[in-house]
């Protein structure tokens, strides 16, 4: 049974709001007298751009951050933040239906408040712009620029009128949402994850084109709080990235919580009758209908690079892959640099801000560090959640690497079987006939949390022989890499160290 009640004090979200506000573009801000030149100007202030920002002014640089729309970027403003806000009150909802699975009785009448939830949402929102909050990153030394930045040669920016120069540049203007075009969606309307924190009542059904990352994750949460929500995913395979066994156990999890999934199922045309909206699809030439009240595009992300009259300044790019970059991130113009999503494949906050780094050091450090250095972790933040980090098994095999693979079910960590969360695994790769870590995946409720030993033990050249000797703290679900680590060293050895040993102990 689901209830909506009003908001119990509409005040609170005008106060969030308001300092939200306050945090990445004040009202009435000034932009301050250039500086020029500058040795490191920065379009683009997501992750990316602040982390420059800051670690330039830090040495000493003089630095000049532009920002055409709000501080903070995708991940503040409309991604990671907002949405695990999200997950975490669905999650919430689904473990109080669940109660039973814990002992406990299930509440009799569980009574959903989306607009407390996003209440929430808003709130957390606003305190974690505290940090990178406009007073902020001026204190920091950072000349700080609300406005549209345009180049108009190769050492030189418009910012609506007024023109700064620089020694060194970074491109930092992240991505926005790749829309799909089906005719009739845009008289129609739709949500992307750049609206949908802004929506205030709780949609009765939603239909999400893209069976993706992000696309999972508003599925699940939304699903979670009482709306009917289904999944039209063009491609036969459900999060194509992943692998099989991992993606299998997503879709059993979102089965049972009621999301429709849609494999090799196709948009083609949207209309709205009688306050509804009409979605005909396509699935091996069978044509359906899907009704629903809203619908959501969650088919991906492109280059935020538009607008910068790129070719002014000599900076190669592609529309659909970014701007042109080599390993040390320099574009076609050696004074400008580019960082996260504007340019990279891996558009996740954390890859940002390293290459944000790279940046920094190779353009005022006379660094040579290389993006391709880098050992990139991702989680996509379903529930379960599935991280990976490293090689697959197939990118191994077309690279002639031979493979192991060590695989600890969950059902086999005590930690696991006491949360009853043992749906998942820990799958750990290794090049055959040593112990060095190729890559790994975890399935876990935390496994964002798991993959990063992981990660640690790649970059620092850790092998699995090295965690098997490392003592875990007992009960957690950390324990699986450990067996999966144990599983290693106990496997057998050579022939000619087991006739060694037999001569040894038969002395």
């Amino acid at each position: 049974m689901f209830h909506s009640y009003p908001l119990p004090n509409p005040s609170h979200v005008v106060a969030d709001d308001n300092e939200f506000g306050l945090n990445s573009r004040p009202a009435g801000w000034r932009n301050p007298q250039p500086r020029e030149p500058y040795h490191l100007l920065v379009i683009g202030a997501g992750p990316a751009g602040l982390v420059a920002a800051r670690a330039a002014a830090a040495l000493g640089a003089r630095v000049a951050l532009v920002e055409r729309h709000l501080l903070g970027g995708l991940s503040l403003n409309y991604g990671c933040v907002p949405s695990q806000a999200l997950i975490r009150s669905s999650r919430l909802y689904a473990e109080m239906r669940n109660a039973e699975v814990y002992g406990v009785r299930t509440p009799q009448a569980i009574e959903v408040d989306f607009q407390l939830v996003m209440e929430r949402m808003r709130r957390i929102r606003a305190r974690a712009g505290r940090v990178d909050s406009a007073r902020h990153v001026a204190a920091a030394g950072v000349d700080l620029f609300f406005g549209s930045a345009r180049f108009v040669n190769s050492d030189a920016v418009d910012v609506d009128g007024v023109r700064l120069r620089f020694k060194k540049a970074l491109i930092a203007t992240g991505s926005r949402s790749l829309l799909p075009t089906i005719p009739g969606l845009d008289d129609a309307g739709y949500l992307t994850n750049e609206t949908l924190f802004d929506i205030t009542a709780l949609p009765k059904s939603l239909l999400v084109i893209g069976g993706g990352p992000v696309g999972c994750q508003v599925a699940q949460a939304l699903c979670r709080f009482g709306c009917r929500t289904i999944i039209a995913h063009a491609e036969p395979l459900f999060l194509p990235k992943e692998e099989r066994d991992a993606a299998q156990l997503l879709a059993d999890a979102l089965a049972r919580d009621g999301v429709e999934t849609h494999l090799n199922t196709k948009a083609v045309n949207v209309r709205v009758e009688g306050g509804k909206k009409l979605v005909e699809t396509i699935n091996d030439g069978n044509v359906a209908t899907i009704e629903v009240d809203e619908i959501l595009t969650g088919i991906g992300r492109l280059p935020a690079i538009a607008g910068l009259n790129l070719e002014a300044a000599g900076v190669d790019y592609d529309p659909d892959r970014g701007i042109v970059v080599d390993d040390f991130l320099r574009t076609t113009n050696r004074l400008i640099f580019a960082a996260g999503d504007a340019c990279l494949e891996h558009m996740f906050t954390d890859t940002a801000e390293a290459s944000a780094r790279i940046v920094v050091r190779n353009a005022l450090c006379f660094g040579r560090v290389r993006l391709s250095a880098l050992t990139i972790p991702w989680c996509t933040y379903t529930d379960p959640e599935i991280a990976h980090v490293g090689l697959y098994v197939r990118q191994a095999r077309e690279r002639g690497i031979p493979v192991k693979t060590y695989t600890v079910p969950l059902h086999e960590i005590d930690r696991a079987l006491t949360d009853s969360e043992e749906n998942g695994f820990v799958k750990i790769h290794v090049q055959d006939g040593s112990d060095k870590i190729l890559g790994a995946t975890v399935v876990a409720r935390h496994a964002g949390e798991m993959i990063n030993s992981l990660s640690l033990a790649m970059v620092a050249g850790i092998g699995l022989s090295t965690i098997a000797q490392v003592i875990h703290a007992y009960p957690t679900q950390a324990e699986g890499i450990r067996k999966a680590a144990m599983a290693h060293a106990d496997t057998p050895p050579p022939r000619w160290m087991a006739l060694l040993r037999r001569w040894w102990f038969a002395r």
